[in-house]
């Protein structure tokens, strides 16, 4: 099962993924409302082992320690990203007025890594662009793309770690490459398929 809700001020998608046979979960990228993330999680019945974050950047991790608490979830971010967490500058929040530092991840991801949540997993895909350790979750449901790729856009290259050239890169080589009826749930906006980017999207004609 994934469902995915608008959360916080920047409207981050966040989603939450979960094994129908044993009610194990993952949370998403948690980037705001907390305490309605956790309500979520309740009204559900599920239970949380796995905080998962496409990368560091505030609107998508701003719920991290409030939730890892409550439901006590171990938190993953890549490698690269690692240092986003506790440093306020690199996760952007000292730039809109709240810096924050947030506790370290308990895992470090890398590419190739699976994650899994009772009977299903999910992969790491590293794609990195718009962040330096950004990464896309592929389950069998599809793929979680966070900010590599959105609906008709990619996500923005202009903050550290950024590289339009890596992050054209990083979708051509490793999710055009997709099933093209792969259901994609990005980081912001609605819903897509790779084949629909493929198709459409402005910045891969």
């Amino acid at each position: 099962m994934i469902e995915g809700r608008v959360v916080g001020e920047l409207e981050s998608n966040c989603y939450l993924f979960v094994c129908d046979e044993t009610k194990k979960a993952a949370i998403i990228d948690p980037g705001g409302d907390g305490v309605m993330i956790y309500h979520w999680v309740l009204e559900k019945g599920v239970e949380v082992e796995y905080i998962l974050l496409t990368h560091g950047h505030i609107d998508h991790i701003a719920a991290v320690d409030e939730l890892r608490h409550l439901l006590k979830a171990k938190v993953a971010i890549h490698t690269a990203d690692a240092e986003m967490l506790t440093n306020p500058q690199y996760n952007q929040s000292i730039y809109i007025g709240f810096p924050v530092a947030f506790e370290p991840a308990d895992i470090l991801l890398n590419d190739g890594d699976v994650i899994n949540v009772g009977k299903e997993n999910l992969k790491v895909i590293s794609t990195p662009g718009h962040s330096l350790g950004g990464v896309c979750f592929l389950t069998r449901e599809g793929l979680f793309s966070g900010d590599t790729l959105f609906s008709g856009s990619i996500g923005r290259t202009d903050l550290r770690g950024g590289s339009l050239k890596q992050l054209l890169n990083s979708v051509r080589q490793k999710l055009f490459v997709l099933p093209a009826d792969t259901r994609v749930f990005p980081g912001h906006m609605d819903e897509t398929t790779i084949a629909r980017e493929l198709a459409f999207n402005p910045f891969f004609y």
